[in-house]
């Protein structure tokens, strides 16, 4: 029986979070998998004296770990104690990061937003009171409105829409020295995208996003889902981005552009699947554990007779 650990943050144990949780265990039990559950706040790791990495728990004798959270530091220690990391430390640090995500797919052909990546300012530091000069370039690239976006953030709740410069001072002055971005504003896809997940390659199953009374579409600030079925433009932007960016699983995000096209919106490395399964019925979890037994199967040379 192939062994494995899922990984999930000991700090949000909602309802909500353990519920996903309980779909990975009970997909695992469908590929005759064991997955035991552990929390961040249970494992202590670091480096002894002589750098050799530790982790305190057997965790590290499993032989693949489903990594559901963003602690990127510690996916890549148990990278470096020799387990295969879905997904991998490199691909959830780009995609927790927006500026990264946008850098990462540079020259790749996908379509995005005209993207600007803020200055880096150190903590507390942050002072225009007496000057308006960067915004000058952002009013000259992007016009308004603009989107304003913190690099770190989940269900739209870091996005912001500024219509004038005085929006444009005011969000600068709270985020000033927080990692962010501003890109131009995708009129005609005001309130709606499409969610893609993706799994080992292949689309496994789409939700369109709709929002009437918000610029994002995110479910959580009052969208509403509805059955889609994506063009083929559509599905080979998110199989493509995916394997830009090295991951094994995700939920793409995508807008829609001039005449429909698809622009990219962001990448989600460990996209929520309760939504979608409530939706269409497709459980993400099954099409993740089936994918993860193969590969650990073939990892490790194992003949299925």
């Amino acid at each position: 029986m192939i062994k494995g650990a899922i990984v999930v943050n000991g700090y949000m144990r909602t309802a909500k979070f353990e519920e996903i949780t309980g779909l990975y265990e009970e997909a695992a039990k469908t590929q005759g998998i064991e997955l035991e559950v552990w929390y961040t706040d249970q494992l202590c790791y670091g480096f002894e004296g002589d750098h050799t990495p530790f982790i305190n728990e057997e965790i590290k004798d499993k032989q693949f770990v489903l990594f559901l959270d963003k602690d990127v530091m510690l996916a890549r220690q148990l990278e470096r104690l020799g387990l295969r990391v879905f997904n991998s430390a490199r691909a959830i640090e780009i995609c927790d990061h927006k500026g990264m995500t946008i850098e990462n797919l540079a020259y790749s052909g996908i379509k995005c937003p005209q993207t600007i990546l803020a200055p880096l300012v150190f903590r507390g530091m942050y002072d225009e009171t007496k000057k308006d000069s960067y915004m000058v370039h952002l009013e000259e690239r992007l016009g308004y409105p603009m989107v304003v976006k913190e690099c770190y953030g989940s269900f739209g709740m870091q996005v912001h829409l500024v219509h004038n410069r005085k929006e444009l001072r005011e969000i600068r002055g709270e985020i000033g020295d927080i990692p962010h971005l501003y890109q131009s504003f995708v009129r005609t896809s005001i309130g709606r995208d499409v969610r893609i997940h993706v799994v080992g390659g292949e689309v496994v199953a789409s939700m369109l996003r709709c929002n009437q009374g918000d610029f994002r579409a995110n479910i959580t600030n009052g969208g509403t889902m509805h059955h889609y079925e994506p063009n083929e433009a559509f599905k080979e932007m998110a199989v493509q981005v995916c394997d830009k960016l090295g991951l094994d699983f995700a939920g793409v995000d995508l807008m829609f552009g001039e005449g429909d096209e698809p622009v990219l919106c962001e990448v989600n490395s460990n996209a929520h699947i309760k939504n979608i399964l409530d939706l269409t019925g497709i459980n993400i979890a099954e099409k993740i554990m089936a994918y993860i037994g193969k590969e650990v199967t073939k990892d490790e040379g194992i003949i299925d007779l």
